[in-house]
């Protein structure tokens, strides 16, 4: 025998169908139709053994060696000829195992078996072209397929394998093993496929694992369909001994024809050793678990899945981190190479999911509803029936429950950012949408997806979400280009290097910044400021452009754009002029160079040369600088040239000595008031204001002409507000320099001319306007400057200064009531001159008070330089005017009086901003003050107290910016183009976060529970005094009212506060827990740490002991309120009850006035109503509480007189019975909707309770709609007819079905419902005549809807009469149409049969009502009695 040729096992496949050199030629000679040129006769095999004989008889010829053996006739012909010769065969059947004897003589050298494995060749003189089949099999295979040798072949060839398990390639490179298994593939009959099934799991059990691998996936082309199922269970158990046949066993699995039960038995056998596979095998079996699920599993099966591999939170679990080790201890790559495998895997695991979901519709929905964050990127990838839009919603939803935090998508992007890449549209979309939402915290997601893709994606991905944000930033919505702003700020702040890359796209926003309000201006420059500046040359050409832009709008005569020009150059200095942050020497001061330090200080001087011809854009000036300020970013050097600068201005513009009289012609007499140093001495400085106002009224024009720079009374609150920054910043809050300030006088008239403000001009009216507002923004940042100072004398000028501003806008709102189509000075600079201007021509309702006082009337007169019995009289004439400003809204008196007055929230873009440091004055309790003689000796100690007119200032103050700030958050985002008006008055707010307010807010709960504490004994005092009644004589009303206010208010910021959205996120968490350990800390001192089930608890306590106090009914809204957004923080549930008790004996009290009258008027039947809404809300038994107010409160009110109530509910008059009946209706059908529709399965004690349930809910119905009988006003009947159709719909939709399933077992039960609801639909039919024959329009449109509603309660009962073999028992009949008190309408008695044909069945109890039913039946009528004896019959 020849040399024997050796392969590699890279040429194992191949060698299988192409053995030799031989068989190539071979197949080239079949191509091209020739004949063989040589012939080798070397090798053959040639003996007289049957064996041989019959096969060169049949037309094979054995080989030796590596020639192959050859067929010279075809396959179907030999084996035919082999057949035929042992059937002739005289030693027939003798002679078969013959044969099979000589073949295993013939197969014992491995050569000769291997030539008998492989396919066989063509003999020299076959005509290649006339064969049918130009391909053989292997002798072996050729062998299989005659029925009379297969079994025996088969036994000889298994009994031969066990030779090779262990030596199975042998020097030629080929697989014995593998080619004998080949060898059963794809027969076309099997004899014993049974005994070969058996055989080959005997084999597999003591197989090696490769050859285990090849057995297993050659199964499906081996076994018969019958035995699929069988060997699927022996595999089954396999796959549970042997996880690392877990691949080549799903493979096979996958393609067997196995039933429902068997594969769900499988599946949870892979589902049970997930735990266990590697990390490569998993794409495998995630294929084969979604390929084997049913429509029924699918939900369970993704739910364990998810559960499994922890895609929760986008990271594989414990065992994949454990197969990630064992990839990387076998690697010889680099780590790189590593995390490359593990990523692909990923990847293909993935694709895997995607093909499913593509593919099969149930596994797509199934995705939806157990939600993971990279699947849902797949899902909205493929887009398949229309996902992206529930993609879009269910994230929504998640994120805002909380199940897709922020952590999951960092560890996404850190952990798989070669996997998101690809979906890297998706992200973007789906962060852009997100970006648009109306819930923050899907904004705040949409956010973080934007940051992450541009840090963990390449340059390509980069550019995108630059450009996508700064297209955002161009589209001119307000909401969009905010957020779009914060996610470039971050990004700048985080990645200043790398987005410096794309400025060219930032930069482009320059040419839309007239679209820009000026916070997004800020925005704007302050990025490009630090892109422009970063370390580095890469922001030259940026800077280029933005001193360019600059210049161009501060050269502008036009205001909005000189505003853009300093908003930009004030931004550009903090970012060139920025402190230097020493990193390894903190002593050691850095410096600016002197070229930056001389750009700096230019830039400035240019803006101030710009802005010095119009007030309004100095005033700008010197806001956007004092900002700057106060962020403390500024270089010394810089900041000393500011502090220097300013001081000397101000005290040359706006300080003058303070002297008997003003020389100078003036619109008003000049009068110096309000002065706290010095009361008798005529020393000192003063403001020099009303002169200011006259030379800038007169002087303005000639200055502008002369080129000089003007000296506006418009400047002089935001001068200050600079100068006190400076020196704050330059002393470490010391303002000694700058105090004598908060004492000094201003130069005002005297205000008794308000007295008379008949008797004025238009220009001195508005003089005298503009005048107040300007004294009235001076003491507002006197007041701003000199709150946290600690020394107690400022402390009680700081207190005097509030009582000024009290009463001075007390006054104001007198002279604007008098002064119609005054436009003031604005005090707020950044924004547009109009949006301000406050509706002027009409007083308006005050709707919170913040004017006026008590204590300023005696307080002004004291401190002022002015006659004191002049400034009392004026006082105690405003007093009455400011207390009723401030308590409007809870004296109804005022409603009636028709005196209207001006609210000043309207006038919020005219008044200065009070600053979050204020209210540290809520800390001040009792303070003494000295009062100094001319020789400097302690002449008087007086007190001075923060009065509860200046308290309802501060808490109204506090309470808008917090509902502002915080609640804004959670309101919904509009992309519609917002009004300027909205956000005026809080600039300063804007530059701190929601969680800045918070905490501010937070260290202010101790006073202010202070101050709730003082409310409560005030009230609880009142009544102890009078012995429990409000309305007693000596009732100081005007006190009264304000304490009632600043009750009303401290509920309001609490509930406001607690309320806050951001406390739902986990880092504010510990915010929460240290608000409510106040509230705690108020009942108890402790030290332990509590939980923050125990803190609501206590805090809910706390709360609960102010409901004896509450004075209106409006405070007790607020209070219950309160207590539900406390309990709403904790999961447990027993405060539903409590907080339902609270709200039903508020319900059952009377609220009094002082005055003596009952509380009223729409703002009290709206909190009324919310109040029932919180009762039957929280009520354990919604249809008993009806029950109750129906049946019981409302028949008290019936029999009670004409202005009576009910002597439960107190609050139920005829003036508020709507309101108790609109919301019972409401709640009604409400309630009755969560009543599961009645199905035949349900158990019997399930349907009795449905049915009990639908029985009250039915009475509560009847009882309702009778009330219409003695309440039949308009707005009852259309609630009636609104409200009854919907509680019909509902009976229809989930009571008939439970109708349908009771009623042969509760007949009785069925029957008094049916009657009961009778008499209510009939009454509603009376309600449809009446609107029909009064031609109510506002009526008639709810009759059709409800008249086919009652049609179809017709047949639909008919239709369970028949369901239950009961439909003798109906019958049809006509309806009369009656009006409200039953009367029948005569004048349609003749048209009976043309009119509305109703239908209904009788009644037949007696003969009497037998009549009677018949003339008056109704459409939802039931033969009850005969339901009843048919019942008997059957």
């Amino acid at each position: 025998m020849g040399a024997k040729r050796k392969l590699s096992r890279g040429d194992e496949k191949e060698m299988v169908k192409t053995p030799s050199a031989d068989l190539v030629k071979a197949k080239k000679s079949r191509i091209s139709s020739k004949k063989s040129k040589t012939c080798a006769e070397e090798g053959l095999v040639e003996n007289d053994t049957v064996f041989v004989q019959l096969l060169k008889a049949s037309g094979v010829t054995l080989k030796a060696g590596e020639k192959q053996n050859e067929l010279a006739v075809d396959q179907v012909v030999f084996q035919k000829k082999l057949y035929q010769a042992f059937r002739k065969h005289p030693r027939f059947p003798n002679v078969i195992q013959e044969f099979v004897d000589g073949l295993e003589s013939h197969i014992e050298d491995r050569d000769k078996f291997r030539n008998c494995l492989l396919p066989c060749g063509h003999s020299c003189d076959e005509e290649i072209s006339n064969l049918v089949n130009p391909y053989h099999e292997s002798l072996i295979k050729l062998l299989l397929g005659i029925e009379i040798l297969q079994p025996a072949v088969i036994n000889m060839l298994f009994e031969k394998l066990p030779e090779f398990l262990y030596d199975s390639v042998g020097s030629d490179g080929i697989n014995l093993p593998r080619l004998i298994i080949n060898q059963f593939k794809w027969l076309e009959r099997i004899v014993d496929s049974k005994d070969l099934t058996s055989k080959i799991m005997q084999l597999l059990s003591i197989a090696p694992t490769e050859i285990q691998h090849d057995i297993i996936t050659s199964l499906p082309e081996i076994l018969e369909d019958s035995q699929h199922n069988d060997i699927a269970r022996e595999l089954n158990l396999l796959l549970q001994q042997n996880t690392q046949l877990t691949v080549p066993i799903l493979d096979t699995l996958s393609s067997l024809n196995l039933n429902e039960g068997l594969l769900s038995e499988v599946r949870q056998s892979v589902m049970a050793t997930l735990s266990a596979v590697e990390l490569e095998d998993l794409p495998v079996i995630i294929k084969f678990i979604l390929h084997v699920v049913t429509p029924v599993d699918v939900l369970e099966v993704i739910s364990n899945l998810r559960k499994k591999l922890d895609l929760e939170s986008c990271t594989l679990s414990e065992r994949v981190q454990a197969s990630q080790n064992k990839l990387k201890s076998r690697s010889t790559g680099t780590s790189l190479n590593r995390s490359s495998t593990v990523q692909d895997c990923i990847t293909l695991l993935l694709d895997v999911i995607k093909s499913a979901v593509r593919f099969q519709k149930t596994i797509s929905e199934a995705w939806i509803k157990v939600i993971d964050f990279i699947v849902l990127l797949i899902l909205y990838t493929t887009n398949i029936n229309n996902s992206k839009k529930q993609v879009e919603r269910v994230l929504r939803n998640k994120i805002r429950m909380g199940y897709v935090t922020d952590q999951l998508l960092q560890n996404a992007f850190r952990n798989y950012s070669l996997v998101l890449r690809e979906y890297f549209p998706s992200i973007m979309s789906l962060a852009q949408t997100l970006l648009r939402s109306a819930d923050q915290s899907a904004i705040s997601f949409g956010s973080l997806m934007h940051k992450h893709t541009f840090a963990a994606f390449d340059s390509y991905c980069q550019q995108e979400v630059v450009a996508a944000l700064v297209t955002h930033v161009c589209s001119g919505y307000t909401a969009e280009v905010d957020m779009s702003l914060d996610v470039l700020m971050d990004l700048v702040s985080l990645h200043p290097t790398t987005v410096a890359l794309y400025a060219v796209f930032v930069k482009g926003i320059l040419d839309y910044m007239e679209n820009l309000n000026p916070q997004q201006i800020r925005k704007v420059f302050c990025i490009l400021s630090r892109l422009a500046f970063n370390k580095g040359h890469e922001g030259s050409h940026i800077q280029d452009d933005m001193y360019i832009v600059i210049r161009k709008q501060l050269s502008s005569s036009i205001l909005t754009y000189k505003r853009i020009g300093i908003i930009g150059a004030v931004m550009i200095v903090g970012s060139m002029a920025m402190k230097s942050k020493p990193e390894r020497e903190p002593s050691q001061k850095m410096h600016l160079s002197s070229e930056v330090y001389k750009q700096a200080t230019a830039l400035l001087e240019l803006v101030r040369s710009c802005s010095e011809q119009s007030p309004e854009a100095a005033a700008l000036y010197y806001d956007e600088l004092a900002s700057l300020v106060h962020k403390g970013s500024l270089d010394q050097q810089v900041m000393d040239w500011i502090g220097h600068t300013v001081l000397d201005d101000f005290q040359e513009d706006y300080v003058v000595d303070l002297t008997p009289t003003v020389e100078g012609h003036h619109l008003m007499p000049v009068k110096a008031l309000y002065n706290l140093d010095e009361e008798d001495s005529l020393e000192g400085i003063v403001v020099n204001l009303l002169p200011l106002m006259s030379r800038d009224s007169l002087n303005k024009e000639a200055a502008k002409n002369m080129g000089q720079r003007l000296v506006s009374p418009v400047c002089l609150a935001p001068f200050f507000r600079l100068l006190r920054l400076c020196m704050e910043k330059q002393h470490n809050g010391n303002l000694e320099q700058i105090d004598a300030l908060l004492g000094s006088p201003l130069y005002l008239t005297d205000l008794e001319v308000t007295e008379k403000l008949e008797s004025l001009s238009k220009q001195e009216k508005e003089f005298l306007c503009s005048l107040l507002f300007f004294a009235i923004n001076w003491f507002r940042e006197i007041v701003n400057a000199f709150c946290k100072q600690q020394d107690p004398e400022m402390k009680g000028k700081v207190l005097t200064r509030l009582q000024n501003i009290t009463w001075l806008q007390a006054v104001l709102v007198k002279c604007l009531a008098a002064t119609p189509g005054y436009i003031p000075p604005l005090a707020n600079f950044d924004s547009e001159a109009l949006e301000g201007v406050p509706a002027v021509n009409t007083a308006i309702p005050t709707k919170k008070g913040k004017k006026g006082g008590k204590k300023g009337a005696s307080d002004s007169s004291k401190n002022s330089s002015a006659d004191s019995s002049q400034m009392e009289e004026h006082q105690e004439g405003e007093q009455t005017e400011a207390s009723k400003t401030q308590t409007e809204k809870d004296s109804p008196r005022s409603e009636e009086s028709g005196k209207s007055t001006i609210s000043l929230h309207s006038y919020r873009a005219h008044l200065r901003e009070l600053t979050l440091e204020v209210f540290t004055v809520l800390h001040c309790g009792l303070l003494t003050r000295s009062v100094l003689d001319t020789e400097m000796h302690t002449k008087a100690t007086e007190v001075v107290q923060l009065g509860p007119v200046e308290l309802v200032f501060l808490l109204d103050d506090l309470f808008q910016k917090l509902e502002h700030i915080l609640l804004s958050s959670a309101k919904k985002v509009t992309f519609l183009k917002a009004k300027g008006g909205r956000t005026l008055g809080f600039s300063q707010l804007h530059q701190r976060s929601a969680q800045e307010v918070a905490y501010s807010t937070i260290q202010l709960l101790n006073p202010l529970c202070n101050h709730m504490e003082n409310m409560h004994n005030y009230f609880q005092a009142l009544l102890a005094e009078n012995h429990g009644v409000v309305d007693a004589l000596g009732i100081d009303l005007k006190e009264y009212h304000v304490m009632s206010s600043c009750y009303q208010l401290l509920l309001q910021i609490l509930n406001i506060l607690f309320a806050w959205n951001g406390f739902c996120q986990h880092e504010n968490r510990k915010l929460l827990k240290s608000a409510l350990g106040i509230l705690d800390g108020r009942l108890k001192e402790g030290d332990l740490e509590l939980t923050l089930d125990e803190l609501v608890s206590q805090s809910f306590h706390y709360l609960l002991n102010f409901r004896s106090s509450v004075p209106s009914c409006t405070s007790a809204l607020g209070l219950t309120q309160l207590l539900i957004v406390i309990a709403e923080k904790s999961s447990v549930q027993e405060y539903r009850g409590k907080i339902a008790s609270l709200a039903k004996g508020f319900l059952c009290q009377t609220w009094i006035q002082p005055v003596g009258e009952r509380e009223k008027g729409n703002r009290y039947n709206d909190t009324l109503q919310s109040l029932l809404c919180i009762y039957l809300e929280h009520t354990n038994d919604v249809l008993k509480a009806i029950e109750e107010i129906s049946g019981i409160a409302v028949p008290e009110l019936v029999n009670a007189a004409k202005e009576g109530n009910s002597s439960t509910f107190q609050t139920l008059t005829r003036q508020t019975f709507l309101v108790f009946f609109r919301v019972m209706m409401d709640k009604l059908e409400k309630t009755v909707r969560n009543i599961p529709a009645g199905k035949p399965s349900d158990f019997s004690e399930v349907q009795t309770e449905q049915l009990l349930l639908w029985n009250l809910a039915v009475r509560d119905f009847h009882i309702l709609v009778n009330l219409v009988k003695v309440f039949d006003s308009r707005p009852v009947l259309s609630i009636c007819l609104k409200y009854g159709r919907l509680f019909m719909e509902t009976f229809l939709k989930m009571g008939m079905p439970l109708l349908d399933c009771c009623f042969k077992k509760h007949w009785e039960d069925v029957q008094s419902l049916l009657k009961t609801l009778q008499l209510s639909t009939r009454q509603l039919h009376h309600m449809c005549g009446h609107s029909k024959i009064n031609q109510d329009m506002g009526l008639t449109t709810h009759v059709p809807l409800l008249k086919k509603t009652l049609e179809l309660f017709v047949y639909r009962v008919k239709a369970m009469l028949t369901l239950n073999n009961c439909q003798e028992a109906f019958w049809l009949g006509n309806l009369k149409n009656r009006d409200l008190q039953g009367e029948e309408i005569l004048s349609q008695v003749s048209q009976r049969s043309e009119t509305d044909d109703e239908q209904g069945s009788q009644l037949h109890t007696e003969a009497a009502e037998e009549q009677e039913d018949r003339e008056d039946n109704e459409d939802n009528e039931t033969g009850e009695d005969n339901e009843e004896s048919e019942e008997d019959s059957t």
